[in-house]
């Protein structure tokens, strides 16, 4: 299915748009398709590059496993195809238990997360709501538990993932095909 806008293509893209293209495919695999829609407005792609490689190199306080797991339950739960295919990719490539994702709709009840993981993810599922539902007690424990760097580091990331699900069901961006199944089609980096 193709975007409600047409993404701009290699041969139309600025150079500056071409070496974002080259970077993401050597990294990826293939382009993210978001990036094709944003590089319509170069200043707004640009910026999100950016925003997205500090983010990336600013979130460490939480393990990867919980980072993982809160930005790929806030997918599903947004219904953001692509999001929760390219964040499947991500987390094999973390080297992480792909297999417990098909339990993520039942969190609560799987012996496959942690405490953490669980207070973690029902925080997510709060996050995202409509309106919100984060509760005082919600941002308590999780504080009492990550301290207020890690409870900052996590509200961040479920954030960043509910506008990044918005901006592509928006746009109607559907998975690229970064997995099949449980079988990555992208090799490790």
């Amino acid at each position: 299915m193709a975007p409600r806008i047409p993404v701009v293509t290699t041969k139309q893209a600025n150079p500056l748009v071409r070496f974002a293209y080259r970077f993401a495919k050597k990294r990826f695999g293939a382009v993210p398709e978001p990036f094709t829609v944003a590089a319509h407005h170069r200043k707004l792609f640009v910026a999100s590059a950016r925003h997205e490689m500090a983010v990336e190199k600013a979130a460490k306080t939480l393990p990867v496993s919980l980072r993982e797991l809160v930005v790929y339950l806030t997918a599903v739960k947004l219904g953001c195809s692509w999001c929760v295919d390219f964040g499947t990719m991500l987390i094999k490539h973390e080297g992480l238990d792909v297999d417990r994702l098909k339990e993520i709709h039942d969190y609560a009840n799987s012996d496959k997360y942690t405490e953490l993981e669980k207070l973690a993810l029902a925080y997510a599922d709060a996050m995202t709501e409509t309106p919100t539902a984060v509760t005082d007690e919600q941002v308590a424990e999780l504080d009492r538990r990550l301290g207020h760097q890690g409870l900052v580091e996590l509200t961040y990331l479920i954030a960043l993932e509910n506008q990044r699900g918005r901006f592509n069901s928006a746009f109607g961006i559907t998975d690229q095909g970064f997995t099949s199944g449980d079988a990555c089609r992208v090799p490790l980096p």
